[in-house]
């Protein structure tokens, strides 16, 4: 057995592309040695700005001989039949041997396949994982770049290291040869580096200032810039996508503390956090009080001599960066908000859709109706002034640098301009919430603002038919929905939802966030189905009754009483509800929760009583008679007052008299008149059932 060692070499490997890389690898590695009859154990793979490096552990240094077998033509076959099953396995007629199959003579090949060195078929297959690299972007160099055969990769390549148990695996790509020798660092290392194997690899490389792991790079980024906030009695900002960014920049990464001047601290917090994160790569700092100081932490790639000549050229860099901020935040200031927003009838929302500018006007308009209404406890004008203004931000020169800040430079904006706190509060929140882990606005103005936007959103691309397929959605409109969910819902806001297309959207959007949150979905199709439930708050307080109510035995016996009772009226093709056909009303299960309810039932159960029951019924018939008539009204009462535990609590009470006449009845009896009745007692029960839930939509 023996170790094998690769290093793929290169120019700079930008760092977003670092961690695909590794794995492309590993996988594209695994795929040639299984094809090859190999199973791998250990596979370890490091990066570095200028390499890609691969160690599997314990290869074997040849495969194992192989005996195979090949069903052929049957003897006496056409000679161009024998032939070509001859050539396709590499045998010739004397190879072949007769074999009885079936009563008939056929023909077989056995072929001996002898082990190979894995060495070989490593120097195959290296080649091979080059060529079929996938990177996000590639480019071809040098006189062969002329073919489009040519290597690709995503900078030149200027090395490769490949080496089995020690010994070189002899690879030749585009007029590169592998052997031992790789490069250190850049600055503090000079000239070629013999490697003797993999086990020497990462020390012989750390000698020469290069930390191949990656993901130790990663920490002493990590401590490093912890260490020097600290010993400058600051805290660092955390930030895992820069410890990331910068441990692939580096190859021995030294965190530097600097400072930039305080005036800067003027321009808001995010625009120098965002400033110094995406222009420079640089951690920004904290004070005892939580404050943004003016502090940075660099990641320099040398061990300077001076590391405050290091700091002093990153100091003045950044600051030309913040500079160009300031300028930013202070020309944006001269012009109030609605100056700017009158800018948004020039950028185009979408082209069935118009300008940015209508639909700040439906957003406006949609927001005032909300309090109006009084869907949001807010002041309809503040929620129309923060609506009219929310998107203005996006034609300053501050969100034209840095989208990130879009709404949150808007209320800064505001707030500078003076206008009321309700607005610029909502002008800075109304994108949220964005995502399952943001933050859900609870400031009525923000809610009205918010909750208009997503709306507008949904009902004007579904209007134009742009809803998501599949795994498209270029609108975000799934996000837009679980956004009005979380508002509503964390809310408490009372209002129906949309009919049609867009209400089943809804549906499937809840059913996605519900079942994260631990709640089976058949529930939520269960109280769907009943239709006519379109307040969210409303349904998912039946929901969460409901999931409670089916996980006690009470649910469960009364879950599968329901079931035979429903495939027992299905059979005798008794699907529909209880005709009320004594008020002229609609039917029951459209009035589920209301006392029309009741009403309808009542009346069902006394034309039940005078014309049908002309018997005695059997007590446990009885029984079920009088806890339907018991439970009904208790359970519509609890559902009209939307306590829905107490609904569930009614209808547990079913649960015995349930068991016991399925126990003691025979439905189908001889006499059709109890025969009639009795479905019709099953059919008041199923009804009653749905009330709170459409029970056959529960799976169990």
């Amino acid at each position: 057995m023996a170790d094998f060692l690769l290093e793929l070499r290169s120019e700079e490997i930008p760092a977003r592309m670092q961690a695909g890389a590794r794995k492309e690898l590993e996988k594209l590695f695994r795929r040639e040695m299984e094809a090859a009859g190999l199973t791998l154990g250990d596979v370890t793979v490091w990066s570095t700005p200028r390499r890609l490096a691969l160690i599997a552990r314990d290869l074997p240094t040849e495969t194992k001989a192989v005996r195979e077998e090949a069903k052929g033509p049957p003897v006496g076959a056409p000679d161009q039949a024998v032939d070509g099953f001859c050539r396709k396995n590499g045998v010739t007629r004397e190879d072949l041997e007769s074999r009885e199959v079936k009563g008939r003579a056929t023909w077989f090949a056995v072929i001996e396949k002898p082990g190979q060195a894995v060495s070989e078929l490593l120097a195959a297959a290296i080649p091979v994982i080059i060529r079929d690299f996938s990177w996000p972007k590639s480019m071809r160099w040098g006189e062969a770049s002329i073919s489009s055969e040519s290597t690709r990769w995503v900078r030149p390549l200027s090395g490769i290291v490949a080496l089995l148990g020690g010994e070189i695996v002899p690879v030749v790509t585009d007029g590169l040869a592998s052997g031992r020798t790789t490069r250190g660092h850049r600055f503090h290392s000079d000239g070629e580096i013999a490697i003797e194997g993999a086990d020497d690899y990462a020390a012989k490389l750390r000698d020469a200032h290069v930390i191949v792991d990656h993901d130790e790079r990663a920490d002493i980024v990590r401590e490093g810039a912890r260490k020097a906030a600290a010993e400058a009695g600051l805290t660092l900002v955390d930030d895992e996508g820069l410890v990331i960014e910068n441990a692939g920049l580096t190859e021995w990464p030294v965190p530097l503390l600097g400072r930039f001047d305080e005036d800067y601290l003027d321009v808001p917090p995010e625009v120098i956090q965002l400033t110094a994160r995406v222009n420079q790569k640089y951690f920004v700092c904290e004070d005892k009080d939580g404050k943004l100081a003016n502090a940075f932490v660099c990641t320099a790639n040398i061990a300077a001599a001076d590391p405050a000549v290091v700091v002093d050229g990153n100091r003045k860099v950044l600051a030309a960066r913040l500079s160009d901020a300031r300028f930013f935040w202070e020309l944006d200031q001269k012009k109030p908000l609605a100056e700017h927003a009158e800018g948004l009838a020039r950028i185009t929302f979408h082209e069935k859709l118009g300008m940015l500018a209508d639909k700040v006007e439906r957003v406006a308009k949609l927001a005032r109706w909300l309090c109006e209404e009084g869907i949001v406890d807010a002041d309809p004008d503040m929620a129309e002034q923060a609506a009219r203004l929310a998107k203005a931000d996006l034609v300053t020169e501050m969100v034209g640098e840095f989208p990130e800040l879009q709404g949150l430079m808007g209320g800064y904006y505001a707030e500078k301009e003076g206008l009321p706190d309700e607005v610029a509060h909502a002008i800075r929140d109304h994108y949220k919430p964005v995502g399952q882990g943001d933050e859900v606005p609870t400031a009525p103005v923000t809610v009205a603002v918010s909750l208009a936007d997503k709306l507008d959103t949904l009902t004007s691309f579904f209007g134009i038919d742009e809803k998501p397929t599949g795994s498209k959605d270029p609108f975000a409109l799934r996000r837009a929905a679980l956004g009005v969910i979380r508002l509503i819902t964390e809310n408490g806001l009372r209002m129906k939802a949309a009919e049609g297309e867009l209400l089943d959207f809804f549906a499937d959007r809840l059913k996605v966030q519900q079942r994260e949150a631990g709640v089976r979905h058949d529930l939520i199709d269960a109280v769907f189905a009943l239709g006519g439930e379109d307040d969210l708050v409303r349904l998912l307080a039946r929901v969460h009754a409901l999931q409670a109510f089916v996980e006690t035995e009470d649910g469960a016996n009364l879950l599968a009483g329901y079931k035979r009772a429903a495939n027992i009226l299905k059979k005798e093709g008794r699907e529909g509800s209880v005709e009320p056909e004594h008020t002229g009303e609609e039917d029951p299960l459209a009035l589920a929760g209301k006392p029309e309810f009741d009403a309808a039932m009542a009346g069902a159960v006394a034309a039940e009583r005078a014309g049908a029951l002309s018997y005695t019924p059997e007590p446990a018939e009885q029984a079920l008679i009088d806890a339907l008539d018991a439970a009904g009204p208790k359970a519509s009462a609890a559902i009209e007052a939307e306590d829905f535990a107490a609904a569930m609590r009614a209808l547990a009470s079913l649960r015995a008299p349930i068991d016991a006449f399925f126990e003691d009845v025979t439905v189908n009896d001889d006499d059709p008149v109890k025969r009639e009745a009795r479905l019709g007692l099953l059919a008041r029960l199923r009804d009653r059932v749905h009330q709170v839930a459409d029970f056959s939509r529960i799976e169990g």
